[in-house]
């Protein structure tokens, strides 16, 4: 997926249908001059419904077409005839899709399993006929019920992406070479900050026809959880992630440091981002000969004991299969 197709916030405006009128009708026939009322009732409008799916990753759909209306109900008609109900309109969308009023910011529901279905705007409820309105006193009603009419609301769509395994970095650490490695995934590539604007996906395949997927996230930068760079725009992401693989690279000042950073910046997001499972990986070990390796090793085990680290390279190879058995030892684990 190239990062213009990945649209992961819009506003859209959604109209439901009225309902139909209920009918005033008084059956005449021959030999019966004096039927009585028979008008049916309305239909009920349309409703817009959102809908899981599973098969997608992106809320590009929505990009070029953000209003929607659906079908108003039919009018009621003679013999108790109720009128026909609006089509409804379904708005597929991803896994992992909160729904939000843009006025108070307030989340409504989430789209969490594949052919989930939530109404976000309801059709109007159709009137109802004059044979309703029929009592001893009043034979003859010639009245009945208007239909409601159907809701219009502006509504935002956030995706937040459902992927098993999040890389977390500062820009240019190697999340994405390693991410075209790991996947058939190509994202842009080059040699400075910022190259990953919007999340990348790919599935990683691994023994047995098994498989997880893996998303680049944009590069973290420090004051991030303030709003500073990309800020909040990516690590909404992150919330999702089951596993978090921070990517630290070899030629890196400090690296016991940086990755403290990037711990910070999750934790002042949201301290519960720290409970994931978590993997340190060094990249570019290419550029590392044994002794400095050792040397790195115990450096790691003696400031960060709590957390599993490896070596890697996406260029060399180094490491690549040992990362794929340890992310996928992480996201097997039992739950508590």
């Amino acid at each position: 997926m190239t990062e213009g197709n990945f649209v992961d916030y819009v506003k859209i405006n959604v109209t439901s249908g009225n309902g139909g009128k209920g009918s005033v009708h008084l059956r005449r026939e021959k030999y019966i001059p004096k039927g009585g009322p028979d008008g049916g009732d309305g239909g009920r409008g349309g409703h817009i419904i959102v809908k899981g799916n599973k098969n997608l990753w992106t809320l590009l759909g929505f990009k070029f077409k953000r209003h929607f209306k659906s079908e108003h109900g039919e009018h009621g008609s003679k013999n108790r005839s109720t009128g026909a109900d609006g089509a409804d309109v379904f708005l597929d969308v991803p896994l992992g899709t909160i729904v939000k009023d843009p006025e108070t910011n307030e989340v409504l529901f989430e789209i969490t399993t594949h052919d989930e279905e939530q109404i976000i705007a309801k059709g109007g409820q159709g009137g109802r006929g004059n044979w309703h309105f029929k009592s001893p006193t009043q034979q003859t009603p010639r009245y009945a019920q208007p239909g409601i009419p159907g809701e219009e609301k502006q509504l935002i769509l956030e995706l937040k992406v459902l992927a098993d395994v999040g890389l977390v970095g500062f820009p240019n650490a190697g999340k994405s070479t390693l991410l075209s490695v790991l996947t058939a995934a190509k994202p842009k590539i080059a040699d400075y900050e910022f190259t990953t604007l919007k999340p990348n996906l790919g599935i990683v395949q691994y023994r047995d026809f098994q498989s997880f997927v893996i998303a680049d996230i944009p590069g973290i930068i420090e004051g991030a959880a303030e709003g500073k760079g990309l800020g909040h725009y990516f690590l909404r992401h992150i919330e999702r992630n089951a596993t978090l693989l921070f990517m630290v690279p070899a030629d890196s000042k400090d690296i016991v440091k940086e990755y403290g950073i990037l711990l910070h910046e999750l934790r002042k997001y949201n301290p519960e981002l720290l409970d994931k499972n978590r993997l340190l990986a060094i990249s570019k070990a290419d550029m590392l000969d044994e002794e400095l390796m050792a040397e790195m090793s115990q450096e790691l085990k003696e400031q960060i004991p709590e957390t599993p680290y490896i070596f890697i390279s996406s260029v060399s190879g180094i490491g690549i299969t040992s990362l794929k058995d340890e992310l996928w030892k992480l996201l097997n684990l039992p739950k508590d």
